[in-house]
């Protein structure tokens, strides 16, 4: 098992179909306050539905492609980030995110998101990595002001919900960009406590 401590209590690790039954019980508490921001698909209500996102991105990561982690905070699934696009020949991957409320505000979507931009970018050499949100949800385009990305644009009334059509911005950062900020590369090393391998170092539409 592989995973990133964010801090002290909350770390990173692969999301996978069998966790199943702990990601649909994180639904349960996420499902209302994630709704407005993330794809119809990934919102799934029951544990038949939850197994069903987890097996498609595990079949999607088979083949070099999308992939989705949790993060854990005190032993309990609350949000996670994922890579609703990769494209290793293009050179190019989308990354997104979500966190149940009692989550937010530690900094945990943020760190997590770094991870994932740097194992892209540096690691596996792709060129551009780009985010996409609504307009409004003002958190999320935070989280990209962070990351260093630069807002490229946005698409109007590209997002429906709810009988209503939403803007999207597009943000995006590219590899030397990256590289200019000066981030740390991840790495895999052996867990001082013996339990596991860690990375140490240096955000979803379904």
């Amino acid at each position: 098992m592989f995973s990133l401590p964010l801090r002290d209590d909350a770390y990173l690790s692969p999301l996978e179909v069998w966790h199943a039954d702990e990601f649909a019980d994180h639904l349960d508490r996420a499902r209302e306050h994630i709704r407005p921001w993330v794809g119809p698909a990934f919102v799934t209500d029951d544990r038949d539905g939850a197994r069903a996102t987890l097996q498609r991105y595990a079949e999607r990561q088979a083949g070099d492609g999308n992939r989705l982690y949790g993060i854990w905070r005190r032993r309990t699934l609350v949000g996670g980030v994922m890579f609703t696009d990769f494209n290793a020949a293009v050179g190019s991957c989308e990354i997104g995110c979500w966190l149940e409320p009692s989550a937010e505000g530690h900094g945990l979507v943020t760190r997590a998101c770094g991870a994932l931009l740097d194992w892209a970018l540096t690691s596996r050499g792709l060129h551009r990595a780009e985010w996409h949100c609504r307009a409004d949800n003002d958190r999320s385009s935070a989280v990209a002001r962070r990351l260093g990305m630069t807002l490229e644009g946005v698409r109007r009334e590209a997002w429906p919900y709810e009988g209503a059509r939403y803007d999207t911005q597009l943000w995006a950062v590219l590899a030397p960009e990256w590289q200019a900020l000066g981030r740390r590369p991840y790495a895999f090393v052996v867990d001082p406590c013996g339990k596991d391998d860690v990375m140490s170092g240096g955000p979803g539409r379904g």
